[in-house]
């Protein structure tokens, strides 16, 4: 299913949260935030909304590398015609970068970058002692090398965000994130269950994929 879907049941979601809790814009803008990322989150495994942006970068990144690099092989090669000149450092360099600009894949890049973001997070939560922050961060870390539509669409994946919304309501002190946080993750699942494909909700143990209506 479409990013764009996913993403609006979430935002649909959070309006719902916004007007059953007691109304502020602020808590409102919250419920609808959490709720849409929640939405979006299952899809960090591939290519999402999420990652859109690091795609394009990446994109270019890669690009960079392979044109820089073959760009310094170039001069390398002028200046060892014309002056004799051979600098091994630089040599080295340019062949490291032509190469990875060959050999990297985008959404390599990708993904590095997402875990990136993850690490900060880690990082971040032990700084400032919050447990469910540095579970976020390994979420999000870990999820662009799993399968797509592997492990973090599985109920034991909803069981993990659920834990890590509980952590993040007892930061805000917002009633209702944890239940609207994880309200979100599992439309995102269940949205899915409903393509061709479906979702292996037991994967690792049980490897068939569930579809609705049921089959």
């Amino acid at each position: 299913m479409k990013g764009s879907t996913h993403l609006a049941i979430g935002v649909v979601i959070g309006a719902a949260a916004a007007a059953h809790y007691p109304f502020t814009l602020k808590h409102a803008a919250m419920y609808i935030a959490v709720s849409a990322l929640s939405a979006l989150s299952a899809d960090l495994d591939g290519p999402s909304m999420l990652s859109s942006t690091l795609g394009r970068f990446s994109k270019w990144l890669r690009e960079w590398l392979y044109w820089s690099g073959l760009l310094l092989v170039i001069v390398l090669g002028y200046l060892y015609i014309a002056k004799g000149s051979f600098y091994l450092e630089y040599s080295i360099l340019a062949l490291v970068l032509f190469l990875l600009g060959l050999i990297i894949k985008d959404g390599m890049i990708r993904n590095v970058l997402v875990s990136l973001i993850g690490c900060i997070l880690i990082y971040a939560g032990i700084h400032n002692a919050m447990v469910w922050m540095s579970g976020l961060g390994g979420f999000v870390g870990i999820a662009p090398w799993l399968k797509h539509r592997g492990m973090t669409h599985t109920v034991w994946a909803v069981w993990l965000w659920a834990w890590i919304s509980s952590g993040l309501e007892a930061y805000l002190n917002l009633e209702g994130i944890m239940l609207v946080s994880t309200a979100g993750y599992l439309s995102h699942l269940i949205a899915d269950s409903m393509t061709p494909s479906g979702v292996k909700w037991l994967y690792p143990l049980y490897r068939k994929s569930f579809k609705l209506p049921f089959k």
